[in-house]
């Protein structure tokens, strides 16, 4: 098991598990989003069990963290290693004619993706930190609605925001069915493997853009 790890393979399906478990946190952390446009105490409600359930806090916050480092290091390595790999200058000079320009850009998307979820961390991880375990101001079940809907006053805030999903739109275009093909997906089901890669990688990240343009316009 450890040299397989180590292998083309192994490295590639182990990138693949990691996309995976991300994206299924991303669904997760949209379904609660969402609950802010139509219901202030259900999304309270949400954010609260969230942010105080031990088993979110101390074992799944954790594991989360290091999915998205583990991701990211792998992903730049395994890109480092394809361009290596490329002997010839014409098979760079070809690329379009054999690949998608989603899968050629794969690293720098993933670039502003990650310093997206860096200033994420900062905006929303650390200061919730700050609040629960270095200031232990009194716990306020009712604050994470109000929360939310400041940090989409500002405009340009909105529209940063929007830009960076709709680059990890892009991302998971490609890497979406990528990571099920990594995984060994029959064949028969590319038709519909397709069609949820479709509709996932396009719906999640409009379904927040919408919930940024919400709070900016409504509140």
């Amino acid at each position: 098991m450890k040299n397989f790890l180590f292998t083309s393979i192994g490295k590639k399906v182990s990138m693949a598990l990691s996309a995976i478990f991300l994206m299924i946190f991303l669904l997760q952390h949209f379904l609660i989003n969402i609950t802010s446009v139509f219901s202030e105490s259900l999304f309270n409600w949400l954010s609260h069990f969230m942010g105080t359930n031990p088993l979110v806090q101390f074992i799944l916050q954790p594991v989360l963290i290091a999915g998205v480092i583990f991701h990211f290091v792998m992903g730049f390595y395994l890109e480092i290693q394809n361009r290596r790999a490329t002997k010839y200058e014409y098979q760079k000079e070809r690329g379009g004619a054999n690949s998608t320009w989603m899968s050629r850009n794969m690293i720098w998307s993933g670039l502003v993706i990650l310093s997206f979820l860096v200033l994420h961390f900062i905006d929303f991880w650390i200061p919730e930190m700050n609040y629960k375990y270095v200031e232990f101001l009194p716990d306020d079940p009712d604050r994470y609605y109000e929360e939310l809907v400041h940090k989409f006053e500002n405009p340009f805030r909105v529209s940063l925001y929007c830009a960076s999903f709709v680059l990890l739109a892009l991302h998971l275009l490609h890497g979406f069915s990528s990571a099920l093909k990594s995984m060994g997906t029959n064949k028969s089901y590319a038709s519909s493997v397709k069609n949820l890669s479709l509709v996932y990688s396009i719906g999640i990240p409009a379904g927040f853009c919408f919930i940024a343009i919400f709070h900016y316009i409504f509140h």
